[in-house]
């Protein structure tokens, strides 16, 4: 909560540090990037404390991209405006390409094992898709991850008839990190612990 007072700007009970989910989908895997994307994030001061390796079960993936109606409208919504872009003939309706685009990212999960990891730190779901970059590698700013190490489209994936391979998945938002948290991982398998570099960054 934020306070005026009439010389200072008092902050109370704030706590920055969030706990986002990652993970290095198969093409990632295949390619051993896994020890270059977690590089990327320490990094950058933010710390793993959940890590594993998982070979996605079909269930798995169905509540990790779980069939909510207004997440397959959103993301129709988007596919189709690309479309029309392109000039395609689009005659599907925005959930109709949501859900064609959930199947496609489900066969694309469970494809091959991944690394799931939990990254925790200070605004940890913005910096991390700020180094993660843009869902679209041709679009991911040069210096990210998806932009140093893929160079896939939309337009050939579309072609395939298949998902994006763009490296990682990232939570969204820190309400969605927390659900897809739950999916990957139990509460056991999560980590406190201090980092060198905390009293440095934090001042703790």
């Amino acid at each position: 909560m934020c306070i005026w007072t009439n010389t200072m700007i008092v902050y109370e009970d704030v706590n920055m540090i969030e706990r986002t989910l990652v993970l290095i989908k198969p093409d990632g895997v295949y390619r051993a990037l896994i020890g270059k994307v977690i590089q990327r994030f320490e990094d950058a001061g933010l710390k793993v404390v959940g890590m594993k390796m998982v070979w996605p079960s079909k269930d798995m993936a169905s509540e990790h991209y779980v069939a909510d109606e207004k997440w397959l409208l959103n993301v129709g919504t988007n596919a189709k405006k690309s479309y029309i872009e392109k000039g395609m003939d689009v005659k599907e309706s925005e959930l109709e390409i949501g859900n064609k685009v959930r199947n496609y990212l489900l066969d694309y999960i469970t494809s091959g094992p991944i690394a799931a990891l939990v990254i925790e730190g200070n605004d940890a779901v913005s910096i991390v898709r700020k180094i993660g970059g843009s869902t679209s590698p041709q679009k991911a700013d040069p210096s990210s991850i998806r932009g140093m190490y893929s160079s896939d489209s939309y337009q050939m994936a579309d072609e395939g008839k298949r998902a994006v391979k763009n490296i990682l998945h990232m939570s969204e938002d820190p309400v969605i990190a927390k659900r897809e948290i739950k999916v990957w991982f139990s509460e056991a398998e999560l980590v406190d612990y201090k980092r060198a570099d905390e009293k440095i960054q934090y001042g703790t």
